[in-house]
């Protein structure tokens, strides 16, 4: 062995040598770095230490000198890709360094340092810790960076985004000491608390954030026998894993009253082995990166077969009683041992990568190189054998072990189905692989068909023999993505693409472009549109364009006169007389839908006049005005559409037209002389503009509407009267309590709200209600606006609609939707701003539910009314988060909980705030979707629900919500099982849930929890009660029949 000490290798003061307290060599072994008590970061040229001697070397020593700390550097790492350096110092933070490929800048004036020849710059500064950073590690793959400190925390960042993934406040004293497994399964903590933690983890993926890592870094074990009387005296308690995997090297443990460093078995996490011979406690081992073996590699036998070689792994403890140890697992005693090179403790160790050579740093400031000769150590063998001792344990795989031949084949099935079934967002979100257009899949909001395609309307059958059509502006993105332009201080930079340009991007939140079809625009399906329809002229954007509608428009007071409108009108109307209807109207409040089930009404005449009582009410609610005349279009009611329109049918719709209810109120003066006499109001329906039938009706009329099944009109004095499509009065007029304020039907429903807040829902085909009169107060937000510290505005109501099971669903302007349960005779809160800001599936239903719902094919409900845009199909629950989006987030009125929330994710004690939060809001959206009866969201949702449970390992709601999904579907031996309580949970014991049969619920979430092997001992049994093809004997098919044989096996003990 030979020490080599240059004279320049140390930190320098004016008057003595700074203590030095870390180093490190690079993963290629070309720098080594080095901290120290002034503050700096050095990194040295390894090269010129082992060339120390040589007089005629004459390239540099120091590469770089940072000083990005205002205390004493404690640790320094460079990551096992070489790519970063981190630091950790007394002042609280950790910083991350790069090295730039530029060269580098001169020093600052009047500094001493010699000129680097690194360009190094800090890349990050990490703010996580309340006290001094002791140490700092890094993966083996470089994706977690965990940081150890005297506030007692171990803080996990990302090696990609240096994002504080978790805090960990295991410990109950100061961390001293950080070693990751080199399988890449644990990492291990020491602590003056004396213990040693043991940390299980799974590598994160390179965009994982907090929330996504909530169940990641649990506590495995904690060690203590060997450090049940040791010193708190150490300043470091750096422990070092060993290359095999196999043992932990814990520093500062004692065996009786003598200082050891204690050797900690994987798996069982004893300590049967102890290095004794050190007269001080050990501050600092470190185990060499290399496997050796006692021969040399490709020696041979008499034989002429090669010789075996037995590994062995080498170690090296130092600490207070200043010497270095050799230790390796075949003796005993220690191999080499070396004292006097240096006057203070010894503080750390740092292996070479080939593995003989060893830094050493003390605090007398003395950096000393320890040269091992060839043989001295061993004979380092292939790193394959270090990636075949890992092999053992799981390295470099990212998944748990398999429970059984079942299992594996669940597993495979999983993945299969995953691969098919994967749909837009959801599917990204949940890291799914990208979605296909086979099988039927779904590209913007529409089927893809492989056999018959639409092109301006008509069918075209597609050739298989031609060619691909390639994408012509592909090669202008990949030219315009390495485009170089030179800036004027004449660097040459790469121009910014901007995504959305980019082919293969992301799929955008905003409406799609597409050309419809006549067919396709004149399809019974009213869920929201998220395709912006080309076909007609867009004068949807307001003044400002795409820019204005993101982030609105700051415009002076001068600018908003009447002019402006004048002009948008004028332009509205000479695009309307040639034919053109606009996308999106320019409305006070926005960018809106236009109606175009309701004709321009006439200029209102006056306003009705609410009676004297209603002064008194609780809640009143603001009366339409009393208009000359109404209008109501009614499309025919054509046949469902199974595929491409034909000339025929085109034909037939052609010569068909719609109904038309038109109301036409009184305009003149009495023909009396009293006011109160006036004429009555005129309620006609015409269709080709000869008149079917019509009404009169004594008062005049404020709100009408209508389907295939009956017409409604709401009257000024607070009647209702109801006609069949033939104009025949189904009963006597409904008189009200006062007058309505929105009418609304849905197939056979038919929803008045009127002017002092009370809902009315009445059946027409059965002239029945199923619930009696609801008041809005509890949707009008009525307890918390009279607990506030002064009177303030309440929420208005922006929509208020029927579904086609006959569900009130009411939209407020504060972001919140409402929907009243019928069973439970109460208003539920389906949408708020709480989800939009905490969870992480938000604005996640644009590419899982729309292209699953809206392109669906109609049901018969959805066909007994063709009003399309008015009502709300199975897709109201897309349509409520995004009005919460518009009215919360888009107007800013969130920001103040987006500030809590946003302080919560990097408090104490909320480091699961945000998993929690996105896992209520799937269960709020799959309750929601069951009391509303929407099948298609509800299966969709589900599916989201399992990925999530099973990506959090949540067993207790895993087991709760298979053994719901089980209950009703088999025999009653087997439904006893169940503990009590789940039989009542997601629908009871029938065997439907929400229109899908429990039976394929069932097998879909076993399916998609396959894949989790750590969950395989809840979901095989499950699988073999369905009968999965390949796992287990179960006899269970796919039919909808929930058939039972004799099976021993216990469902609810999965």
């Amino acid at each position: 062995m030979h020490i080599v000490r240059p004279n320049w290798l140390k930190h320098g003061g004016e008057k003595k040598d700074f203590e030095a307290y870390s180093c490190h060599v690079s993963a290629d072994g070309e720098r080594l770095v080095t901290a120290a008590g002034d503050g700096y970061v050095r990194v040295w040229s390894t090269e010129a230490v082992y060339n120390a001697q040589d007089p005629s070397y004459s390239k540099p020593k120091q590469l770089a000198a940072l000083s990005y700390h205002t205390g004493t550097i404690h640790t320094v790492r460079f990551s096992p890709n070489n790519r970063f350096l981190a630091s950790g110092a007394d002042d609280k933070i950790v910083c991350v360094y790069v090295l730039d490929p530029t060269p580098p800048t001169h020093n600052n004036f009047g500094s001493n340092e010699a000129p680097p020849v690194e360009n190094w710059r800090i890349f990050r500064r990490l703010i996580g810790h309340e006290n001094d950073v002791q140490d700092i590690a890094w993966s083996p793959d470089a994706s977690v960076l965990v940081s150890v400190g005297l506030d007692s925390r171990v803080v996990v960042w990302s090696g990609h985004t240096f994002e504080k993934l978790k805090t960990l406040s295991s410990h109950a004293s100061h961390v001293k000491g950080i070693t990751f497994d080199p399988a890449n399964k644990y990492f291990a903590t020491a602590s003056d608390d004396r213990s040693i933690k043991i940390f299980r983890y799974t590598p994160p993926a390179a965009n994982a954030t907090a929330y996504d890592q909530t169940n990641n870094f649990t506590l495995e074990h904690t060690i203590t026998q060997p450090f049940q009387t040791s010193p708190l005296t150490t300043y470091f308690r750096r422990c070092s894993w060993s290359p095999d995997g196999n043992h932990i090297s814990a520093a500062n443990a004692v065996n009786g009253p003598v200082s050891t460093a204690a050797i900690i078995n994987r798996g069982t996490w004893d300590s049967d082995i102890s290095l004794v011979g050190h007269e001080g406690p050990i501050e600092v081992c470190a185990f060499s990166p290399r496997i050796f073996s006692k021969i040399p590699p490709g020696l041979v036998d008499s034989n002429g077969e090669p010789i075996k070689q037995n590994a062995v792994t080498v170690i090296a403890c130092a600490g207070q009683d200043k010497a270095v140890s050799i230790w390796n697992t075949n003796h005993s005693k220690p191999v080499i041992v070396g004292e006097g090179f240096c006057m203070k403790s010894i503080s750390d160790l740092a292996w070479s990568p080939d593995g003989e050579k060893i830094f050493v740093t003390s605090l007398d400031g003395t950096i000393s190189l320890l040269k091992f000769q060839q043989g001295e150590l061993g004979y380092p063998v292939s790193m394959d054998v270090n990636e075949t001792s890992l092999a053992k344990f799981g390295g470099g795989r990212k998944v748990g072990i398999v429970e059984g031949p079942d299992g594996l084949l669940l597993e495979e099935m999983s993945k299969a189905e995953e691969v098919k079934n994967v749909q837009g967002r959801m599917g990204a979100l949940m890291g799914d692989g990208p979605s296909s257009g086979a099988n039927g899949v779904k590209t913007n909001g529409l089927p893809t068909k492989t056999s018959t395609t639409l092109t301006n309307g008509h069918a075209t059958t597609a050739d298989a023999s031609k060619p691909t059509v390639e994408d012509p502006n592909a090669a202008k993105i990949e030219k315009l993505k390495q485009r170089v332009t030179i800036t004027k201080d004449g660097k040459k930079r790469i121009a910014p693409l901007l995504l959305s340009t980019a082919a293969g991007g992301t799929e955008s939140s905003l409406p799609s472009t597409q050309l419809m079809s006549t067919q396709q625009r004149a399809a019974n399906n009213d869920a929201p549109h998220a395709i912006l329809d080309l076909s007609k002229p867009y004068d949807g954007l307001p003044k400002g364009g795409m820019t204005s509608l993101l982030i609105g428009q700051k415009r002076k007071l001068a600018e908003t006169g009447q002019e402006d409108d004048n002009a948008i009108r004028q332009h509205n109307d000479a695009a309307a007389r040639q034919g053109a209807t606009p996308v999106l109207m320019n409305t006070s409040d926005g960018l809106a839908l236009p109606d175009q089930t309701m004709a321009e009404d006439a200029a209102a005449t006056r306003p009705t006049i609410p009676h004297p009582s209603l002064m008194l009410s609780q809640i009143r609610l603001a009366v339409p005005l009393i208009r000359a005349q109404i209008s109501r279009p009614l499309a025919p009611a054509n046949k469902p559409i199974t595929g491409p329109e034909t000339d025929a049918d085109r034909e037939v719709t052609n010569k068909e037209e719609a109904h038309l209810l038109e109301v036409r109120n009184p305009m003149g003066p009495s023909r009396t002389g009293r006011a109160l006499d006036r004429e009555p109001a005129r309620v006609t329906v015409t269709r080709k503009g000869q008149i079917l039938w019509q009404d009169y009706l004594p008062k005049p009329v404020l709100l009408v509407t209508g389907n295939q099944k009956f017409w409604a009109a709401g009257c000024d004095d607070g009647s209702l009267h109801v006609w069949t499509p033939a104009g025949r009065r189904l009963f006597n007029a409904l008189a009200l309590e006062s007058q309505p304020v929105i009418l609304d039907s849905r197939g056979p429903w038919l929803m008045c709200i009127t002017a002092v807040g009370l809902c009315h829902i009445w059946n027409i085909a059965h002239s029945a209600a199923p619930h009696p009169p609801v008041s809005l107060a509890p949707v009008l937000d009525m307890v918390s606006q009279s607990q506030g510290p002064h009177l303030t505005l309440g929420p208005a109501i922006i929509f208020a609609r029927l579904n086609s099971e006959g569900r009130v669903v009411v939209a407020m302007s504060n972001g919140d939707a409402f929907s009243y349960s019928t069973t439970m005779y109460s208003w539920q809160r389906l949408s708020e701003a709480w989800w939009a800001v905490g969870s992480q599936y938000w604005n996640s239903n644009e590419a899982a539910s729309n292209t699953q719902v809206s392109s669906a094919k109609a049901s018969s409900a959805e066909r007994d009314d063709e009003v399309q845009l008015e009502n709300i199909s199975a897709g109201v629950i897309p349509l409520l988060e995004r009005n919460t989006t518009n009215q919360t987030l888009l107007r800013g009125r969130a920001y103040f909980l987006q500030r809590l929330v946003k302080s919560l994710l990097s408090a104490e004690g909320y480091e699961g705030f945000e998993s929690g939060v996105s896992v209520a809001h799937l269960e709020n959206r799959l309750a929601a979707a069951l009391m509303l009866g929407a099948r298609d969201e509800f299966k969709v949702y589900l599916s989201m629900y399992a990925k999530r449970l099973g990506a959090e390992q949540s067993r207790l709601k895993i087991e709760e919500l298979l053994r719901s999904l089980t209950a009703g579907i088999y025999d009653e031996r087997e439904s006893s099982n169940l503990t009590d309580g789940s039989s009542t949970y997601m629908g009871g014991p029938k065997d439907e849930l929400c229109g899908w049969k429990k039976q394929a619920l069932l097998k879909e979430v076993v399916i998609i929890l396959g894949k989790f092997r750590d969950l395989q001992r809840i979901t095989v049994p499950y699988a073999r009660l369905l009968g999965l093809d390949g796992v287990g004997g179960g006899v269970v098919g796919d039919g909808s029949g929930g058939g039972g044989s004799d099976r021993d096996m216990d469902v609810d003990g999965a």
